[in-house]
């Protein structure tokens, strides 16, 4: 038997009866069960919150700024110089910890 077996999880709900019934009538009309109905909702909003969250959306306005602030970015202020070098004092610091790991050599 070469067939996958898909690995499944579980989730359940109580909700009030009312809510559940609505659920019903809105699956029945498009011809699925509450489970595929419920399934296909979740996952449908799931992933436009997904996308909402992973894209940032300017206007022309803001594009134009942030495109410019890149190619002409301002001089260092004391706050990042000061976290630049708090960021190498603690690499320094990481370095001696005696932990140092490497790859081991690829076997012929």
């Amino acid at each position: 038997m070469s067939a996958k077996t898909i690995e499944r999880g579980r989730i359940s709900a109580r909700v009030p009866v009312q809510v559940q019934e609505t659920l019903e009538l809105a699956a029945s009309m498009v011809g699925a069960t509450i489970n595929q109905f419920m399934v296909q909702s979740s996952l449908r909003e799931a992933e436009r919150i997904i996308e909402q969250e992973r894209v940032i959306r300017l206007s022309v306005q803001d594009t134009e700024t942030f495109i410019q602030a890149l190619e002409n970015p301002p001089p260092p202020n004391a706050q990042l110089k000061a976290a630049l070098q708090h960021y190498r004092e603690a690499r320094r610091d990481d370095e001696d910890t005696g932990f140092n790991w490497h790859p081991r050599p690829k076997e012929l």
